[in-house]
């Protein structure tokens, strides 16, 4: 009988053992750790606020905050950062956000959960809230 064949399996079962064992750890073998809720989402630079921006900004700090995160950036949990390109003005034009508040919204691009209409806003209000919003939208390359 030919011991050869039997040697060898044995053999490449005993090297592939070792390798397993003796392997280093890989960084990317964990997964990374999960967000915390409530973060902010993204970091975005504010430019100097002026007239219906520094309205909006009181408005949006009074209304929106909870859940868009300070200066819009989102909240980990909570709502989407409306400082990124989905809400460009090609995308999102000022009357989707007016419809946003007036009406509510269906969750469609963020996996937040349907946004409930906001009561107590004007269409001059969200005018201004608009203004804060594009005015940090462009100084973050949002056009």
């Amino acid at each position: 009988m030919n011991r050869t064949i039997p040697v060898l399996a044995a053999a490449a079962v005993l090297a592939a053992a070792v390798f397993l064992i003796m392997r280093p750890e890989r960084a990317d073998d964990s997964a990374p750790p999960a967000p915390d809720p409530g973060a902010a989402m993204t970091e975005v630079s504010v430019p100097p606020l002026t007239g219906n921006a520094v309205i909006g900004k009181r408005i949006f700090d009074s209304f929106c905050t909870a859940c868009h995160g300070e200066n819009a950036t989102g909240r980990q949990g909570s709502g989407p950062p409306l400082i990124h390109v989905i809400y460009e003005p090609g995308h999102h034009a000022d009357e989707a956000f007016q419809r946003a508040v007036a009406t509510g919204v269906r969750s469609h691009h963020w996996p937040f959960g349907d946004m409930p209409r906001i009561e107590g806003l004007t269409r001059g209000d969200v005018a201004m809230v608009i203004s804060y919003i594009r005015a940090i939208q462009r100084e973050n390359g949002i056009n």
